[in-house]
């Protein structure tokens, strides 16, 4: 079978019992992701950076293709969490690249008083394949070399 797009163990996850994400319901257009550990997720302070949870997964897809990383509908109302970036971006050459093997992390803060305690298997957030345009005279042709934040480097 020819792999088209999908979720993969990411390096170094790959004795840890991580779950391939599923739908589910036959009409969800996103997967459940879930952490791959334990994490604190400290309190937001002003200068603060968010914290980044692993999933220890990388994911696969076509050349016009991208997953979106988005928040959980209850994320915020159950936890008090949410994606510091508003909404991920996961390009299809990240997917096994050089530093770390296309490993998707969320990055998340916490808008509570308290410090919110994540973990390994709890619903951080969810992903959603999509496709994308390009602008006319689009002439890009360099592949990404590096890992997490490495687009513009």
């Amino acid at each position: 079978m020819d792999k088209i797009r999908g979720f993969e163990i990411a390096k170094g996850f790959e004795d840890k019992g991580i779950n391939i994400p599923e739908r589910k319901t036959k009409l969800s257009a996103a997967y459940d992701i879930e952490a791959a550990e334990d994490v604190v997720i400290p309190s937001f302070k002003k200068g603060m950076k968010a914290t980044l949870v692993p999933t220890g997964l990388k994911a696969y897809m076509q050349e016009n293709e991208v997953l979106y990383l988005y928040s959980k509908s209850s994320g915020f109302a159950k936890k008090g969490i949410m994606l510091s970036n508003s909404v991920g971006i996961i390009d299809g050459d990240y997917y096994e690249n050089e530093d770390n093997d296309g490993h998707i992390m969320f990055s998340l803060i916490n808008l509570k008083e308290e410090d919110i305690y994540i973990k390994k298997g709890d619903a951080i957030g969810q992903a959603m394949f999509g496709t994308y345009l390009k602008a006319d005279n689009d002439e890009a042709t360099q592949l990404r070399k590096g890992g997490f934040g490495s687009t513009s480097k």
